[in-house]
């Protein structure tokens, strides 16, 4: 028998699988209620909001996978929106600053994921806003358990935000102190927000429908864009730059943006296709390394063995340089993703991988696009800046403590695997992170999504609402000529990478995790192990893990980390030796510390089955 820390749910009634059992058993309860897996997810989606706030808010961002029953491919609901009519180059560049910061009003762009939720809802779901906003504004005005990482996360910004967020101090300090862990938490005025909503929704008439645009308009156009209008209109405040700033996002750019529905992209590998969203995220990546891997013996390999860590890792280093060369928003920039995503490409990019680890940046040179690659390994060449506070990559606080202790960590301490020194440390705050949610209906519908944005660390909170503003713009670049430039209307290229696959024989299933840049790692060593060795998702969940920080960073203060390779110990030191012999320098994490990977399946016969990962100890599967 598979040895797993939990067991594997199942049953045919309905799976949910989220970062938070709170979350969790809501999406349950709206299955059990009649609810389709639409009708879970946007349930279970704003009851993380409330009792995740370090880990994502209303302001934020969401990209979502959503199949029908019977319906051949998933498609993509966009909650990433763009940057604001204001967000231009030579404005930022004005403000002194040469990188978009990571904190702060000027690194928000349009708030999406409220819109998003209501097209899965409107579109996909059968319930009436009410019953999927209630959980929401019952949690966040009568309490919550705050959880450990949350009350940590407000402690450690406690005092900037006394000194420079007022408005974060009087919502994320009850009383004038961090809450303590474990301690009933409420946000009285996010909860007064969504009943507001709600209520103006349901002023428009009885139908369904006709309540749901009305919440869109009351958001995108109503009371909440003017109190963020006029706060970001009037607020000078301290960002991750160092200075005090003004924003540029205005009520007239959030009502001119809705959430869009569009093909999700694809790749065949092994019997399965597997769907992820455009080159506006970071997820075809995960497609370029299953391309590359298809011509490999991966399937041969031990998944637990140093082969096979040592292929997916330098496979991985070749997807990530791509993405940081040639990835970005493609209504704005002509990106080659046929030539990306193609077998021909692929052999040219699997000749690359040697038994040695590499310390290179290879970023693909694609005909007529070679200067996209160069500027990417000047980028990522380039000195590491610091990181201010409330800056940083939103992945794992407890994965990288010498950014914590310190901002960007040298290269030469990088190569190393070591720490930043203290004395070269510029504070900043606990990281940030994102959630998942995947859920399963009776009858066959999925939703995989992967909200983020909006946590208490990187964004003061608009008063009246409380709720932060988003940081997704700190994946700009201020320099012309680049997918990933900032410009009004373009959207950031997002981490945020939910997953689902089909096999041949009717296999469904739907994954994902937090993580920040290494969301498509972990989901595609996930997905490996389910493909070739093991069907049991808490047992494919429960292996030990790894992950590179080789590639450029998504967010402030942007290092690479040439060569690096962080692993799970339970590997075995015979496996840690044969990678630091073939040159990975190596950084062995914490036990049972790396990655939160939920993820659902329907096989044909209509069983479901669910699993969460045990690591941190707050993701769970329900199903029945």
């Amino acid at each position: 028998m598979t040895f797993t820390t939990r067991p594997e749910i199942a049953g045919t009634f309905g799976v949910a699988t989220t970062t938070h059992w709170l979350a969790s058993a809501v999406a349950m309860r709206t299955l059990e209620a009649g609810g389709t897996a639409a009708d879970a997810a946007c349930a279970a989606g704003f009851t993380l909001q409330v009792v995740e706030p370090h880990l994502n808010g209303p302001l934020g961002d969401l990209p979502i996978l959503v199949r029908r029953a019977g319906a051949e491919a998933p498609t993509v609901i966009c909650g990433q929106a763009p940057a604001p009519a204001g967000a231009t180059i030579e404005h930022y560049r004005a403000e002194g600053l040469e990188a978009v910061p990571g904190a702060g009003l000027l690194a928000t762009v349009i708030p999406g994921a409220f819109d998003a939720w209501m097209l899965l809802l409107r579109d996909h779901g059968t319930m009436r806003l009410r019953e999927v906003l209630e959980p929401a504004i019952h949690y966040a005005a009568h309490g919550h358990p705050m959880l450990a990482r949350a009350a940590g996360a407000a402690a450690a910004m406690a005092d900037f935000f006394r000194e420079h967020w007022p408005t974060s101090a009087e919502t994320w300090l009850p009383g004038g102190e961090p809450p303590a862990p474990g301690s009933m938490f409420r946000n009285p005025a996010l909860a007064a927000a969504y009943a507001r909503v709600l209520a103006e929704a349901e002023a428009a008439g009885t139908d369904r429908v006709a309540q749901i645009e009305a919440a869109r308009r009351v958001w995108a156009e109503g009371f909440v864009a003017e109190t963020i209008g006029a706060f970001v209109a009037e607020a000078e405040l301290m960002d991750s730059g160092g200075a005090r700033r003004r924003g540029v996002l205005t009520a007239e750019d959030m009502a001119g943006w809705r959430a869009t529905e569009e093909p999700a992209l694809s790749v065949d590998y092994h019997g399965w296709t597997v769907h992820k969203t455009g080159v506006w995220g970071q997820g075809p990546l995960l497609l370029q390394a299953l391309r590359i891997l298809e011509g490999t013996d991966v399937a041969t390999l031990d998944p637990n063995g140093p082969d096979f860590v040592h292929l997916v890792t330098e496979t991985l280093k070749l997807a990530m340089a791509d993405r940081e060369a040639h990835y970005g928003d493609p209504l704005h920039s002509e990106i080659p993703v046929e030539t990306l995503l193609s077998r021909t490409y692929a052999d040219a990019r699997r000749a690359l991988i040697a038994e040695e680890a590499s310390t290179e940046q290879r970023p693909g040179l694609i005909p007529g696009y070679e200067a996209r690659a160069e500027a990417a390994i000047r980028r990522a060449n380039a000195p590491a800046r610091a990181a201010g506070a409330g800056a940083g990559e939103p992945t794992m606080a407890h994965l990288a403590a010498g950014a914590a202790a310190g901002g960007a960590i040298p290269k030469d301490a990088a190569a190393a695997g070591g720490a930043i020194p203290k004395d070269r440390a510029t504070p900043v705050s606990e990281k940030g992170d994102t959630v998942h949610l995947d859920v399963i209906d009776r009858w066959g519908n999925m939703v995989s999504a992967t909200p983020s944005g909006g946590w208490l660390q990187s964004s003061p909170v608009v008063p009246g609402l409380g709720m932060p503003l988003n940081s997704r713009a700190q994946m700009f670049w201020l320099e012309e000529g680049l997918p990933t430039s900032l410009a009004p209307g373009r959207r950031p290229r997002t981490t945020l990478s939910p997953s689902m696959a089909f096999h041949a024989d009717g296999t469904g299933l739907a994954f994902g995790t937090p993580g920040g840049d290494q969301q498509d790692q972990w989901q595609l060593i996930l997905l490996l192990r389910l493909v070739h060795h093991e069907r049991n998702l808490q047992a494919a969940i429960d292996a030990p893990l790894f992950h590179t920080w080789h590639a450029q960073a998504s967010f402030e203060p942007r290092a690479a980390r040439p060569g690096h390779l962080m692993v799970e110990p339970a590997f075995g030191e015979a496996v840690l030796d044969a990678l630091r012999a073939r040159g990975h320098a190596l950084e062995v994490a914490e036990p049972w510390s790396v990655g939160r990977l939920v993820a659902a399946a329907r096989d044909p016969s209509g069983l479901l089955r669910a699993g969460a990962t045990p690591r941190l100890m707050q993701a769970y599967a329900i199903g029945r």
